[in-house]
C-alpha cells in the first residue's frame, strides 16, 4: 500500500468513526458552534470583547488574533483551496443528513479550523485565559467539520497547520521587522 492510499484509508476510517460516533445531541451542539464560527464571527465577536473588557493586554491580544486570523483565512481559502481540488467525503460514510448542507469548494484545507486555530494559538501567548476561553469552541469547530461530512481528518489538520503557522507568524512579526530594518 502506497502512502497516499494508506492516508486515505486512515482518512476514510476516522471520518466514519466521527460521523457514526458522535451521537445527535452532540451533533446538535457542535452545528450551533460551527454556525457561530460561520464567516469567523465567533472569532471576531470575541476580539470585540476582549478589546472593550481587557484593557491594554485584551485589545493587544483581540488585534493579534484578527490579524492570524485573516492570514490564516487569506492562505487556506484564498491560496490552498485553490490550488487543491479535493472533493468532500462521500456521503454516504455519514448516517446524517448533515452531509446534504455543505459547501461546493474543495474540501482542502478546512478553512474554519485554521481561522479558530489561528485566532485562538495568536490570542494564548498574550493572554492565556483568554485563549483558553476560546480553546474549546475552536476544538469543537474543527470535530464538527469531520463530523457533518465537511471535512476529511487530513484536511482539518492542515487547517490547525495553517493556523498555527499563521499565529506564530504574527508573534514574530515584530521581531521579523526589527532583523530586516536593522
Amino acid at each position: 500500500m502506497t502512502v497516499i492510499a494508506g492516508l486515505r484509508e486512515v482518512d476514510r476510517v476516522l471520518t466514519q468513526q466521527v460521523a457514526c460516533g458522535i451521537g445527535p445531541g452532540v451533533g446538535r451542539v457542535l452545528s450551533a458552534v460551527e454556525e457561530a464560527a460561520e464567516s469567523t464571527k465567533l472569532w471576531w465577536g470575541a476580539a470585540v470583547v476582549m478589546a472593550a473588557a481587557g484593557g491594554w493586554r485584551g485589545r493587544t491580544a483581540a488585534a493579534a488574533g484578527v490579524t492570524a486570523m485573516t492570514l490564516a483565512q487569506l492562505v487556506s481559502n484564498g491560496l490552498c483551496k485553490q490550488l487543491a481540488d479535493r472533493e468532500r467525503p462521500p456521503k454516504e460514510w455519514f448516517p446524517h443528513d448533515e452531509v446534504d448542507d455543505r459547501p461546493a469548494s474543495s474540501s482542502f484545507p478546512s478553512g474554519h479550523t485554521a481561522a479558530a486555530v489561528a485566532f485562538t494559538a495568536s490570542v494564548a501567548p498574550i493572554w492565556p485565559a483568554a485563549g483558553a476561553a476560546c480553546g474549546l469552541p475552536a476544538a469543537m469547530v474543527a470535530l464538527e467539520r469531520v463530523q457533518s461530512g465537511a471535512h476529511y481528518p487530513s484536511d482539518v489538520a492542515a487547517g490547525a497547520a495553517i493556523g498555527l503557522a499563521a499565529a506564530t507568524l504574527v508573534r514574530r512579526a515584530p521581531r521579523l521587522a526589527l532583523r530586516w530594518y536593522s
